[in-house]
């Protein structure tokens, strides 16, 4: 197993410590009856049947059968149990496929990646049912294994000695052919994978290939890919045959030994009713147990381990960093003598391949708890990466992400509600889902009072639009939403939890200029930080600050800093503005007037910085 599939597995048991001991405890009871076959069979025939008292064997019997429904109690609570150990885990796997896939597409640059869509729709569900399987097959051999070998003590210590030397070798034969069997496991998978990304490429060129007579060529392609696979699986079925030998000697050779020992053991005082019970413990309890083991761990174990393993390469998981500290993630006081921290980008490079230019470099960014910046730049400059890596969507390959001086690394490994404390991101494309809009809105906040949602919604410009589509429990039908309507409901349900960052990633972009400044207003006055990735240079006007971007390098100030610092930002100011009939031309250097805009596009500009200091006098 290598070592990102070995993380998965051990972070998926660890933080479902409490559904696995319950799983483990109720297997205990489910292997009841194992536990007490032998021993009670002993009991009736030498207590009972031999020494002529054939009531008093019945009643060892009966003994039995009760124990018998311990036992199936124990089996229907341990199938409630397995769901809780394993739907989690394919939700997880779920998230990490998807995020694999379209960084993996992002980074090349060209079509979706279909060997992702392959694991998503198959590999998933093969490590679900695997993972589920492979709990059960462990934990019952386990248990059933202990319970066989206490019972044959019980019974007499001399039996152990003819059952579990051989039950050892076989074991061992077994498990030390895993890893060999494991990698021809593997290769099955990479040929079927390989398959069908083939079989897709060639259906989806089929009239190429047919106008350019290559169907002999293609058609040679295929067939090796065929041919690979089917070679893959014969390898690996030969190789399985050791599971027959393992099982064979682990499960039958104690059995024959002990037919065979029959008159040894009664020499050495060894009862009729301890040799049957023995007997019993082996072929009710042991061989079966046995038989799921080996055969569900060298198919489900070998599948669970491949097809995770190829989940983990996927997602493209970093490297273990050791077993979470005990404890929640510590949250920083809400008061304080010292301001409590607000956002801190140290030295944050990305880039979507190793040997590609960085789309950011270095960046080091301090943005204090209340504070608006606008992020503004061409397009292509890397925006809205930096938005994903400011929101922990994408790790950086250098530097680190801090908020609330906690790293947004050790957020995303917390639970979800805890991230929701720190920050909220509001992408482009406005995501609303069928429900009503009070459902939409609260979505991150369930807990929400009717005065809080009313105040959220009215904050950002939301209240008209409620109102038009019928009230707070009026169902919505999300085709009929405008983009710009979509992008409304979605800011009133990302203003309503008390985040400490708001990262709006061109989140107002169908709206008109009103109603994006009602929004950004309303999120600038919220204690927490502000980070708009604009699209109008407008956006700029009302931040505190300004970043510009351009290609890997970035440049920080306020508004008039960065028109007479910056040409990128002067350019960027100029294609907002209309240049009006009355415009003068300017000398080299600082312009005259920073604006060249006409007296019209001149008052529009003195409005917005007069909101903009009343919007801080507001927040201070």
């Amino acid at each position: 197993m290598n070592a990102a599939a070995g993380q998965l597995l051990r972070s998926a048991l660890h933080r479902r410590r409490r559904e696995f001991l319950r799983l483990a405890g109720w297997t205990l009871v489910r292997t009841v009856p194992v536990l007490l076959s032998g021993w009670v069979v002993a009991r009736a025939v030498d207590h009972g049947f031999l020494a002529g008292r054939p009531g008093e064997g019945f009643a060892w019997l009966g003994l039995l059968a009760a124990a018998t429904l311990v036992g199936a109690l124990g089996t229907r609570q341990v199938a409630l149990s397995l769901a809780t150990v394993v739907e989690p885990l394919r939700d997880e796997l779920v998230a990490l496929v998807a995020h694999g896939t379209l960084n993996r597409s992002a980074r090349l640059g060209g079509p979706a990646d279909t060997a992702g869509v392959a694991r998503l729709t198959e590999q998933v569900e093969i490590v679900r049912e695997s993972y589920g399987a492979v709990i059960m097959f462990v934990q019952t051999f386990v248990v059933t294994a202990t319970s066989v070998l206490l019972g044959l003590a019980g019974l007499d210590p001399v039996l152990l000695l003819l059952v579990l030397p051989p039950m050892l070798v076989g074991l061992g034969l077994f498990l030390a052919a895993l890893r060999a069997m494991a990698r021809r496991q593997r290769a099955v998978v990479l040929a079927d994978e390989r398959l069908a990304e083939g079989a897709v490429t060639l259906i989806a060129g089929l009239r190429d290939v047919t106008a350019c007579g290559a169907e002999e060529r293609v058609a040679a392609r295929a067939g090796a890919r065929v041919d690979a696979a089917a070679s893959a699986a014969r390898s690996l079925a030969r190789l399985t045959a050791l599971r027959t030998t393992a099982l064979g000697v682990s499960g039958w050779v104690p059995l024959l030994l002990i037919l065979v020992g029959t008159p040894w053991l009664v020499r050495s005082g060894v009862t009729t009713g301890a040799i049957l019970g023995a007997m019993v413990y082996l072929s009710q309890g042991l061989q079966p147990a046995l038989q799921e083991f080996v055969r569900g761990l060298g198919g489900s174990g070998l599948w669970l381990v491949v097809a995770l393993g190829r989940i983990a390469e996927a997602a493209q998981l970093p490297e273990d960093p050791g077993p979470p500290a005990a404890g929640p993630v510590p949250v920083p006081p809400a008061s304080s003598s010292t301001p409590a921290p607000g956002v801190e980008l140290r030295g944050v490079t990305f880039g979507y391949a190793g040997a590609a230019e960085p789309v950011i470099r270095g960046l080091d960014l301090l943005l204090r708890p209340g504070e608006h910046l606008a992020v503004v730049g061409p397009s292509g400059a890397g925006k809205s990466t930096l938005a994903a890596v400011t929101a922990g969507l994408l790790g950086p390959q250098a530097g680190e992400v801090r908020i609330g001086g906690v790293p947004i690394r050790t957020l995303n490994t917390s639970e979800p509600e805890l991230l929701l404390r720190y920050r909220v991101l509001i992408p482009q494309e406005a995501y609303v889902f069928a429900g009503t809009v009070r459902e939409n809105v609260t979505y991150l906040a369930p807990e929400a009072t009717p005065a809080e949602v009313d105040a959220a919604v009215r904050a950002v410009g939301a209240g008209p639009l409620a109102e038009r589509l019928g009230g707070w429990d009026a169902p919505l039908d999300v085709a009929e939403l405008s983009s710009g309507e979509r992008q409304l409901i979605a800011l009133a349900r990302a203003y309503l939890p008390p985040t400490r960052l708001v990262l709006l990633d061109e989140a107002t972009c169908h709206l008109d200029p009103a109603a994006e400044a009602v929004a950004e207003r309303a999120f600038a006055r919220r204690p927490g930080a502000l980070i708009v990735f604009a699209h109008r240079i407008s956006s700029a006007l009302r931040a505190d600050r300004i970043l510009v971007l351009d290609g890997n390098r970035a440049r920080l100030g306020t508004h008039e800093e960065l028109l007479a610092d910056s040409s990128l930002y002067r350019d960027l100011v100029g294609h907002w503005e209309s240049a009006g009939p009355g415009a003068r031309s300017q000398p080299a250097g600082l312009p005259e007037d920073p604006y060249r805009v006409d007296p019209v596009a001149r008052s529009h500009f003195a409005d917005h910085r007069g909101q903009v200091v009343a919007d801080r006098a507001h927040r201070q």
